[in-house]
């Protein structure tokens, strides 16, 4: 094992991510699974589906924020090994909640931990890749939150079959803690990892077009960072984008279940189906990318081209209540949900792309902190829509909403003058 991880140390690492990532959203999905079968045991309506959820989006925005500047300051190893701990406890405690209040509760402490997660890794592929790698080493890991949605409602499903719904929610902790062990045998900061060898490290450092740190020190690293156009349109990229995809998330199986009539079963057999093919837009953005930047375009450019052609078939949610069955309906989520994940993953690249290894997860952070308050505010709006309306006028909101991303990242990013003249190599 020793010999195998000396060679490409750098992918075992990434893959380790991938693995928290599937886990973390198996974790959060568990709810998502099981909504039809908690709205009609607790009595709950729309909204009050929409407040538990939201109590996770809450906490999950602050923790990104908070939790992306933790990291940089303690450090990759010990910052994941403490947020995993955490969202695998709350993950097994929710197992007794029997109320709004106490699921809300641990929806809460569930999104104090996981929002840790994106952070972390991103600030991993910063150190641990070269420009040219960046894109594939974010699409793995990234692509952890659709195999773990593609895993969670079959999983799910048949544990709350055979077992009942609480167990479902232990199983996911479990597999947190089981992670942990491998994840503190196999990472080591770059500059101290016993099994990196001279090759790989020359590798990857030739390969670097940001500095190791900010040109300032303390408090005032981050400040400067609010005043980065740089920042704010990763930021506004990602709040107007990522929303889309916790409503996807979210209420794909309650809008099987309300408006196709999907039983659990059915549920568990279909809705990891539009998951899967988001895990093909991961590597979609992250191969394609790679192409673009290997025949000479700028890496900056590179991803913005990628942007606007995800953003196309994002567009293919807003047809979706009017499609003739639940086959149509699915394909046309599928398809949005191939364009957002293809997206993203340029979104969670540009700021390992655009900023020194030592702030890349504080960035990281602040941007996820914009896309929680947003993605918080559109799982509320969404509740009470489809509790007076319909979910029709959100599928057009989820169609039309990238556009605006997709505006902010053109507009607003520009590569630094180093960057761009190392972008070929």
């Amino acid at each position: 094992m020793r010999t195998k991880l000396r060679k490409r140390l750098r992918w075992w690492i990434v893959w380790t991510l991938f693995g928290s990532t599937v886990i973390n959203y198996i974790s959060r999905q568990t709810l998502s699974v099981l909504a039809p079968v908690l709205t009609r045991e607790l009595h709950l309506n729309h909204t009050q589906y929409s407040h538990i959820v939201s109590s996770f989006q809450i906490a999950y925005a602050l923790t990104w924020l908070v939790g992306g500047i933790l990291i940089d300051e303690l450090g990759t190893r010990l910052g994941l090994a403490l947020a995993v701990i955490w969202w695998s406890l709350s993950s097994m405690l929710t197992a007794f909640a029997n109320s709004v209040f106490s699921f809300g509760l641990l929806r809460f402490l569930l999104g104090m931990g996981e929002g840790c997660n994106w952070p972390g890794a991103t600030k991993t592929v910063a150190e641990w890749f070269p420009a040219r790698e960046r894109g594939v080493a974010v699409a793995i890991f990234d692509s952890g939150s659709s195999v773990g949605a593609v895993i969670a409602p079959p999983l799910v499903a048949a544990l709350a079959a055979t077992l009942g719904w609480r167990y479902a929610f232990v199983a996911s902790g479990v597999l947190g803690f089981l992670w942990l062990a491998v994840w503190l045998f196999i990472y080591h900061p770059l500059n101290s990892h016993p099994q990196l060898t001279t090759e790989e490290r020359q590798l990857i450092e030739a390969g670097r077009d940001t500095a190791p740190t900010s040109p300032r020190s303390g408090a005032g690293r981050y400040l400067d960072l609010l005043k980065d156009v740089n920042v704010w349109g990763i930021v506004l990229g990602r709040s107007f984008s990522d929303p889309i995809w916790w409503f996807y998330v979210f209420w794909v199986p309650q809008y099987l279940s309300d408006a196709r009539g999907f039983s659990l079963k059915q549920i568990g057999a279909f809705s990891w189906i539009p998951f899967l093919a988001a895990d093909l837009g991961n590597f979609t953005a992250g191969f394609g990318s790679g192409f673009f930047i290997k025949r000479g375009m700028p890496v900056i450019r590179a991803r913005k081209l990628v942007c606007i052609l995800s953003a196309i078939p994002m567009l293919a949610g807003i047809p979706v209540t009017l499609a003739s069955n639940a086959h149509w309906a699915l394909a046309l989520i599928s398809l949005a949900t191939w364009g957002y994940a293809s997206w993203s993953t340029m979104a969670l690249t540009f700021p390992s792309d655009l900023f020194p290894q030592d702030v890349v997860a504080s960035v990281s952070g602040l941007s996820g902190f914009g896309a929680g308050v947003m993605g918080t505010l559109f799982t509320l709006a969404a509740g009470v829509i489809v509790d007076r309306f319909s979910y029709f006028p959100v599928f057009i909101a989820a169609g039309v909403t990238p556009l605006i991303a997709t505006a902010a990242v053109l507009i607003l990013l520009r590569a630094p003058q180093a960057a761009a003249r190392s972008s070929r190599s």
